[in-house]
């Protein structure tokens, strides 16, 4: 298999880490950070922005992931392709995000 489709795994990873909390926050009715929201990235978005933001994540993961290359998730080289970017994005975004949601401080570390 070619190295790109990993690649793609791994940002498929990425978008699919990336689409939950937007989508489930939205879905709550609670706002939370997004591109959209002034300043970007640290001000909050209202929950309808968050259930698209999270919504349009999936649709990219979907395609990098299943659309891009033949994903099988028996695979241990694809499930480790998927699974290295679920877990590198998820840390970068827990420390990056919980500065603003309390994920950070002492003893939560």
């Amino acid at each position: 298999m070619p190295w790109t489709h990993y690649v793609s795994y791994f940002f498929g990873g990425v978008f699919l880490t990336n689409a939950v909390p937007h989508f489930v926050s939205g879905v709550m009715g609670k706002p939370f950070q997004s591109p959209f929201a002034k300043p970007r990235g640290e001000g909050l978005s209202s929950s309808t922005i968050n259930v698209l933001w999270g919504f349009l994540n999936a649709v990219i993961a979907y395609v990098l992931i299943y659309r891009s290359g033949d994903f099988e998730l028996r695979s241990s080289d694809d499930a480790i392709a998927l699974g290295l970017g679920v877990l590198l994005f998820g840390v970068l975004t827990a420390r990056l995000f919980g500065r603003f949601n309390g994920g950070n401080s002492p003893g939560n570390t």
